[in-house]
C-alpha cells in the first residue's frame, strides 16, 4: 500500500481543503474518461481515489496516521510482519486501549476494504460521488452591482441517456463478477495479513458488462456540453464562488452527481476603484472650488449622481466620504461607501486676463517654502 500523502502530493499536515484541491487536480489529469484505453491512467486514478477516500475522512485519516506512526507502512508501502521485524498488531491494541481498544482487523477493513487472515471483510464497492466542477464567468462592473443572469457552458461527464448510467446495452444488464462474486475486491495473502485489492476482472465494480452500451462504451457516462443559467447576486467580487448543486459530473455506480461552482471575474471600471464594498473615485476640482469651497456633482456606482460638498481650503488628495453609495453588501443590508479623492486641476494655458489676475494674487501670498529655511513667510 503506497503512502497516501505522497500519492496526492501533500504534506502530512495538509488541511482538508489542500487534500481536496490536490485530489481534484490529479483526478482531472488521470480520469479514465480523459484517458480512454490507458490502463496506467486508470490504475493511477484508482490509487488517488483510494488515498482521497481515506484522507478526506477525519476518522479514517486519524486511524491511517496512527498505523503509519506505529510502523505499519514502510518506504515500500504496507509492511506486514516479516521475520519479527514488521508491524506487530499487538502494538496497536496496546496503544488503542487494550481489550477495550479498537479491533485492528476492523481498522484495516475500514481503511482498505479487507481484514486480517480471514479473507475479505468488505462488501461491494460503494457508489462513487461525481466530481465537483468549477468554471469562471466574467461580468461587467455594473452587473456586479445590480446582479445578472448569465448562461455558461460546462463540459462534463454526464449520465448516458441511452443506458441510463448502467453501461449495458438497452435490454440487458450487468452481471455479477464471477471472480470476486460481486464484492469488487480480491483477498491477497501477505504474511500475517490478507489484504483486499480491487478485482482486476471487473475493475472493482463488482459487475461485468458482457454487452456494453454503444453510446458510452460501457462506462455509463458520456462527455458533453451542458448550458446552465446562473443568477449572479448583486455585490459579487473577483473570486466569489456560486454553487449549483447537482450540476457537476455524474457519479459512478449510481453515485450522486457532483456540484458546479461558478467563479466570478469582475471587469474593471473606468471610473471607480473597488476596495471591498467601498469604492474610490478621483474627483477633479478647480483651484477656486478648492480654495473657496463648493458643491459639485459626482457619479455613483450604478449610474446615479450625488452632490459632494467640498470644504473651503481643501488640499489636493483630500478624501471625502459619502456613505451608502458604494457596493451593495453581498448578503444584503445596505452598501459600502463612496470615497471621493479631490484632485486640483491646474490650467495648462492662461489667457492674458487670467494670467494678470493670478500674478496679482501671487504677490499677496507668502512663500510656502520659507519654513524649510527657518524663515518667516
Amino acid at each position: 500500500m503506497s503512502d497516501f500523502y505522497k500519492t496526492l502530493g501533500v504534506d502530512k499536515t495538509a488541511s482538508a481543503d489542500e487534500v481536496k484541491k490536490a485530489f481534484r487536480k490529479l483526478a482531472s489529469q488521470h480520469h479514465p474518461d480523459k484517458n480512454p484505453g490507458d490502463k496506467a491512467a486508470e490504475e493511477k486514478f484508482k490509487e488517488i481515489s483510494t488515498a482521497y477516500e481515506t484522507l478526506s475522512d477525519p476518522g479514517k485519516r486519524k486511524q491511517y496516521d496512527e498505523l503509519s506512526r506505529l510502523g505499519a507502512f514502510g518506504t515500500g508501502g504496507f509492511r506486514p510482519g516479516q521475520g519479527g521485524r514488521g508491524f506487530d498488531p499487538s502494538m496497536f491494541q496496546q496503544h488503542a486501549g487494550g481489550a477495550e481498544g479498537a479491533d485492528i482487523s476492523d481498522l484495516f477493513s475500514s481503511l482498505f476494504g479487507g481484514g486480517m487472515g480471514g479473507g475479505p471483510r468488505g462488501g461491494r464497492p460503494a457508489a462513487q460521488h461525481g466530481a465537483d466542477l468549477e468554471v469562471a464567468v466574467t461580468i461587467s462592473f455594473d452587473d456586479s452591482l445590480h446582479g445578472a443572469s448569465v448562461r455558461v457552458p460546462v463540459d462534463k461527464a454526464d449520465t448516458c441517456a441511452t443506458c441510463r448510467g448502467t453501461g449495458a446495452k438497452p435490454g440487458t444488464a450487468p452481471t455479477v463478477c464471477s471472480e470476486c462474486q460481486g464484492r469488487g475486491v480480491i483477498a491477497q495473502n501477505q504474511g500475517f495479513f490478507a489484504m483486499s485489492q480491487p478485482c482486476r476482472r471487473c475493475g472493482g465494480s463488482g459487475s461485468v458488462i458482457k454487452d456494453p452500451c454503444k453510446t458510452c462504451r460501457g462506462s455509463g457516462r458520456v462527455n458533453q456540453t451542458r448550458h446552465y443559467t446562473v443568477k449572479i447576486p448583486a455585490g459579487v467580487k473577483d473570486g466569489t464562488r456560486i454553487r449549483l448543486k447537482g450540476r457537476g459530473e455524474a457519479g459512478m455506480r449510481g453515485g450522486p452527481v457532483g456540484d458546479l461552482y461558478v467563479v466570478t471575474q469582475v471587469a474593471a471600471s473606468d471610473l471607480f476603484q473597488r476596495r471591498g464594498d467601498d469604492v474610490l473615485l478621483d474627483v477633479p476640482v478647480t483651484f477656486a472650488e478648492a480654495a473657496l469651497g463648493a458643491n459639485v456633482k459626482i457619479p455613483t456606482p450604478g449610474g446615479g449622481r450625488v452632490s459632494l460638498k467640498v470644504p473651503a481650503g481643501s488640499q489636493d488628495g483630500r478624501t471625502l466620504c459619502v456613505r451608502g453609495k458604494g457596493i451593495p453588501h453581498l448578503k444584503g443590508g445596505g452598501s459600502g461607501s463612496l470615497h471621493a479623492r479631490l484632485r486640483i486641476v491646474v490650467p495648462a494655458k492662461l489667457n492674458k486676463e487670467q494670467r494678470k489676475f493670478i500674478e496679482g494674487f501671487a504677490k499677496t501670498q507668502p512663500d510656502p517654502r520659507a519654513p524649510f529655511f527657518g524663515e518667516e513667510g
